[in-house]
């Protein structure tokens, strides 16, 4: 099964200490917005600000007008929030991030340098480094029957006891625009989605999915 350390380096984050007390990702879901709020104590008065209930922004970030913000929220330095989004609590946008116009986040942690920039749906689910959500692609959290979603990688299950589980993205990954990243979705680093693609499971590091029957190996660059 998928681990931690595996998808992330866990220095491109400062919630990366946190991530490191669960083996599997999807295991800190829960405790997010716990996280968020101790993390806020050590934020520094002079790179960040308060602004409002359980919400700190860095004095850097570009923040648009017409932005809803929920807490608890940190948005690190020099992220970059454009018109319309949505952030709905629990969530933790890393440095130079872009969250973008109508954007929805919800209990989800970015990396530094993830791209969610037009049109995207993130929730319950934790971005990589510099992981990239093309237009109009988005993480399904919960399933259609509402049970509790199971990762399945191959013939290995993990329960994770969870009702809403989205997507772990490793670091770098790359999605096709208007792809959906069905309940309990695991794409290791390097990976890359074809666009318009329904995406489950786990996806090896340094593989294409181009469709659930071809899934590739990347050439050795």
């Amino acid at each position: 099964m998928i681990y931690t350390n595996e998808l992330f380096d866990l220095s491109k984050s400062i919630a990366g200490r946190y991530l490191s007390g669960y083996q599997h990702p999807w295991d800190a879901l829960p405790h997010i917005g716990e996280h968020l709020l101790q993390l806020a104590k050590t934020l520094p008065d002079e790179l960040f600000e308060q602004r409002g209930e359980n919400i700190w922004i860095a004095r850097s970030a570009n923040m648009y007008p017409n932005v809803t913000i929920l807490g608890p929220c940190i948005i690190d330095e020099a992220a970059e929030v454009r018109p319309g989004a949505f952030i709905r609590g629990n969530v933790l946008i890393g440095k130079h991030a872009v969250v973008g116009n109508s954007t929805e986040l919800k209990n989800v942690i970015l990396f530094d340098g993830v791209q969610v920039p037009h049109y995207n749906y993130v929730g319950d689910s934790i971005l990589g480094h510099r992981a990239h959500m093309g237009a109009g692609a988005i993480t399904s959290n919960v399933k259609s029957d509402k049970s509790l979603v199971v990762i399945r990688n191959g013939d290995e299950c993990a329960q994770t006891g969870l009702k809403k589980c989205g997507a772990m993205l490793g670091d770098y990954v790359e999605i096709g625009c208007n792809s959906v990243l069905n309940p309990g979705t695991v794409i290791g680093k390097g990976s890359q989605v074809y666009p318009l693609s329904s995406v489950r499971g786990v996806i090896p590091a340094r593989h294409i999915y181009k469709n659930a029957q071809e899934i590739v190996q990347k050439r050795s660059e």
